[in-house]
């Protein structure tokens, strides 16, 4: 095969992906795109006052060959060097397409498994950032995966379950909430 044809058969490729990635959308009744979180999606501790509630999620439009979802909260934004993990539950069955605003290790769907978040914790750590600082932004990801399972644990960093999810996704959908104190 030429470079030329390579070229195009590989973009091509990445145009169909592409196509199809815009169709996987992820909503929320708790949070609205590029606005403030609510009080009950922020961190209780830190100087921080909130409700510490995961917020309620939807998706559809999944890639075909969808296996199993993954779940993440991040804020890139964090002055740690490496941004701040909030939250990340994986092996949501694929027929799931939604998880409760409050969801807690007790009410996901069966064999999902939740990761540790930067607080140390194995569950929801909402939205604390500095005092003063600008608004930070907290990232809802929805990934679709090619994989039933991932061989993690609850003891999984945000790092290596990303790294997971970046080597196994077909597609993701993304939220973005803003929160500053």
């Amino acid at each position: 095969m030429t470079t030329a044809r390579l070229f195009a058969a590989t973009l091509g490729l990445a145009l169909h992906l592409g196509a199809h990635a815009a169709d996987f959308t992820v909503s929320s009744t708790d949070i609205a795109p590029g606005q403030t979180l609510a009080p009950a999606q922020v961190f209780q501790g830190f100087g921080c006052t909130g409700g510490n509630l995961a917020p309620q999620l939807s998706w559809h439009g999944a890639p075909a060959g969808t296996k199993s979802y993954a779940v993440t909260l991040y804020d890139p934004d964090a002055p740690t060097g490496s941004g701040w993990w909030h939250w990340s539950v994986f092996n949501l069955p694929a027929g799931t397409t939604s998880l409760p605003g409050g969801a807690t290790a007790g009410t996901l769907p069966a064999g999902a498994i939740q990761g540790r978040n930067d607080f140390g914790d194995s569950a929801y750590g909402g939205a604390c950032p500095p005092p003063g600082d600008k608004a930070h932004r907290y990232q809802i990801t929805v990934w679709a995966l090619g994989v039933d399972k991932l061989p993690l644990d609850q003891q999984a960093s945000g790092a290596m379950l990303g790294y997971m999810l970046n080597a196994n996704a077909l597609g993701k959908a993304q939220l973005t909430g803003l929160y500053g104190r």
